[in-house]
Parts: structure tokens; C-alpha cells; sequence
């Protein structure tokens, strides 16, 4: 079985080198790079299970390009910055990222995060495939796609497919915070609440929900959210 990959962006020598030994000595595969223009190149015939993307870079804004990669790429991604302050992290995780990691850090910290990503990513034994059937809707967890009943399709992010997937397998049941940053990682707190609020709310605008009554994703105040479609899987 092949090992995961896992890219690094980030245009410091001594951290790629760093963070290239602590997950090779865990089993991972590495790619460095220094430039974000490097990196999408490579992009082209690569496919990273995790890329570690830092916000400093040289020729490209770093938060644009995280949301790109939430967009279009199906890795998870974790930011690895030196801005410590909570609207960076807020802003990083409502853009798509999956974690957030604030320099200086311990690369052992970086190994278990990635861990505990590919972890959530795998496949759970609830769900009978990568293709969920709902309400008129197909998503599509291989492709990061929803698909109406006039085959109309809107993207997701992978942050995005995360809170759908976490719905969509637990339908009707009552779904609280605390068992949603349990489940889908992250520092618990007020920057992972707002990136919850803010990954819900393009999921009912993209199932074009009313926001003021929406069928599917319901909020219970003070308690969590609850799924109402009917769900079944190929």
C-alpha cells in the first residue's frame, strides 16, 4: 500500500526540511516547495492527500490560494502560519482550510495532525459508497459535487463535504458542536464555531435553502443541528 503524500508549501528551507524528516520518519511520502507557482505545477500530475500550505508566500497571496485548493483539490489542508491572531485563523478555515497551525511549532504536532486528518478522511463503515441520494440531490463525495434532479451540479469544498458527509450519515439525529469538532477536528472554540456557521451556511445556500426556515439543515439553538432528508447510498 502507498504511503500518503503529503506537500509543503512554505518558502523557509529549514522548516520544508524539517517537516520533511518528522513525516518521513512517520511513514509519510514529501514534496517541498518554495513557490506557490512551483507547487500548482506539480499540482497538474500530482494528487497530495494532505497539503501543508504556509500564508507567507513570496509570489502568491496564501489564503487565495487555500481556497483554491479546498475548491478543486480533494486533499485536506492545513495551514501552517506564523499570524497567531484569531480573525487569521477564522478567515483560514472559512476559506476552506481544515486545521490551523501557528508558528513555531513542534513537528511532532504537525505528524499527529496530519494523522488525525487522514483518519476523518477515511471512509466510515455507516455509509455504503461515496454517493449520497437525498431530497432530489445527489453529492457526489469522489468529485465534490451536488447534482440537482435536472443534473445541474454545484461544487464543494472538501471542508464543506466534511459537514455535509457528518449530516448525510447521521440523518434525524440530533448532531451537537461538541460532537462535531470531535469528529471533524480543529482547535474547539470560537474560530472552529464560526468556520461551522460559515460551512452550513454555503451548504444551504448551495441546496438553495430558505435561510430564514431551511427544510433540511436545521438549527437547534443551544443544542447542535439536525439532518431531516431521507438518505440513501450507492
Amino acid at each position: 500500500m502507498t504511503a500518503p503524500l503529503v506537500t509543503i508549501l512554505d518558502d523557509e528551507p529549514e522548516i520544508r526540511s524539517m517537516l520533511a524528516d518528522a513525516l518521513e520518519d512517520a511513514g509519510f511520502r514529501t514534496l517541498g516547495f518554495g513557490r506557490a507557482t512551483e507547487f500548482e505545477a506539480a499540482l497538474k500530475s500530482t494528487t497530495p492527500d494532505v497539503c501543508l500550505v504556509d500564508l507567507g508566500l513570496p509570489d502568491k497571496d496564501g489564503l487565495t490560494l487555500v481556497h483554491r485548493l479546498a475548491l478543486e483539490q480533494g486533499a485536506a489542508v492545513i495551514i501552517i502560519s506564523g499570524r497567531a491572531q484569531v480573525q487569521d485563523r477564522v478567515t483560514g478555515l472559512e476559506l476552506g482550510a481544515d486545521d490551523y497551525i501557528i508558528k513555531p511549532f513542534d513537528p511532532a504536532e504537525v505528524v499527529a495532525r496530519v494523522r488525525a486528518r487522514l483518519r476523518k478522511d477515511r471512509p466510515t463503515t455507516q455509509s455504503q459508497g461515496n454517493t449520497a441520494h437525498f431530497n432530489g440531490w445527489t453529492a457526489f463525495f469522489d468529485r465534490y459535487v451536488l447534482e440537482d434532479t435536472e443534473h445541474q451540479e454545484t461544487t464543494f469544498s472538501h471542508a464543506e463535504g466534511e459537514v455535509l458527509r457528518l449530516f448525510l450519515e447521521s440523518p434525524k439525529r440530533l448532531i451537537s458542536r461538541a460532537h462535531m469538532q470531535e469528529m471533524l477536528g480543529g482547535v474547539a472554540g470560537e474560530s472552529f464555531d464560526r468556520a461551522m456557521d460559515v460551512r452550513i451556511s454555503r451548504l444551504r445556500t448551495k441546496l438553495r435553502e430558505d435561510p430564514k426556515n431551511p427544510r433540511l439543515i436545521k438549527t437547534i439553538y443551544g443544542a447542535g443541528y439536525i439532518f431531516l432528508g431521507d438518505v440513501s447510498w450507492t
